[in-house]
């Protein structure tokens, strides 16, 4: 089941890939599917900051930083990477505790 995304929602890449940089762009297989994914620089810059937990929030200081980028876009066009991420089997979606 797809999880609704929000500015605090925990992502990471999951552990069944490899990936490797080519210039600026990432190259990332999916072992389980034999699938290989191909990421633009701005994907790329997202991706190696999934190799470890983030939120979207720490996503969006991360490409704005990298980026020029007005942060509400960066948002937007993130929760649209995300989600083409998750649908793909790429990034574990880490659930919000409930409180």
């Amino acid at each position: 089941m797809k999880a609704t995304l929000t500015r605090n929602t925990k992502v990471v890449a999951v552990s069944d890939q490899v990936s490797c940089t080519l210039e600026d762009e990432a190259v990332v297989l999916h072992l389980g599917k034999g699938v290989y994914y191909g990421l633009n620089p701005v994907g790329a810059t997202v991706w190696n900051a999934l190799q470890q937990p983030k939120t979207v929030s720490e996503l969006v200081e991360i490409v704005t930083r990298e980026f020029d980028v007005e942060a509400g876009r960066c948002e937007n066009d993130l929760f649209d990477l995300l989600g083409g991420l998750e649908d793909a089997g790429l990034i574990e979606v880490r659930r919000e505790p409930v409180a």
